[in-house]
């Protein structure tokens, strides 16, 4: 990224907590400060709105995985933030990832997507251009 003039964001702070349970004691901490026997499940309301920022003036967002646990509600609210950024900016957003896709979906943000895929290991692998199995297979069938 650096050799290509790409900017690269990662968090500023997360919701912590000593275990992944709905009712486990949650705080936000800095990254850099966070205890040894404390997890980051999200990520913290400056990073998300951080994101979000840089998300308003993208062209283009690629998008694969949630922020956190957003099975959890105390660990939802960075992935439903990053849902919202992405189905509010004017940006072509291409998403991966089952996990991603059952999130924009329980946002009802789905029509707000340009594209969806929920082959998370595949959409990785199509964005490194690695060959895809089932395209070469279809590929030397035809040909």
């Amino acid at each position: 990224a650096k050799e290509k003039g790409i900017k690269l964001y990662t968090p500023v702070d997360s919701v912590i907590a000593q275990e992944i349970d709905s009712k486990a004691s949650t705080k936000i901490a800095p990254v850099q400060e966070i205890p040894d026997d404390w997890m980051a499940l999200d990520i913290g309301p400056a990073t998300s709105l951080l994101f979000s920022e840089v998300l308003y003036d993208s062209k283009t967002i690629i998008w694969n995985g949630p922020m956190g646990i957003f099975e959890i509600d105390a660990f939802s609210r960075g992935t439903l933030a990053m849902v919202s950024a992405v189905a509010n900016s004017y940006a072509l957003s291409i998403v991966g990832g089952g996990d991603t896709d059952v999130a924009i979906h329980r946002a009802n943000e789905t029509e707000r997507m340009s594209y969806i895929s929920t082959g998370g290991g595949a959409f990785l692998a199509l964005m490194e251009g690695k060959i895809l199995p089932a395209v070469a297979a279809l590929e030397s069938a035809s040909g």
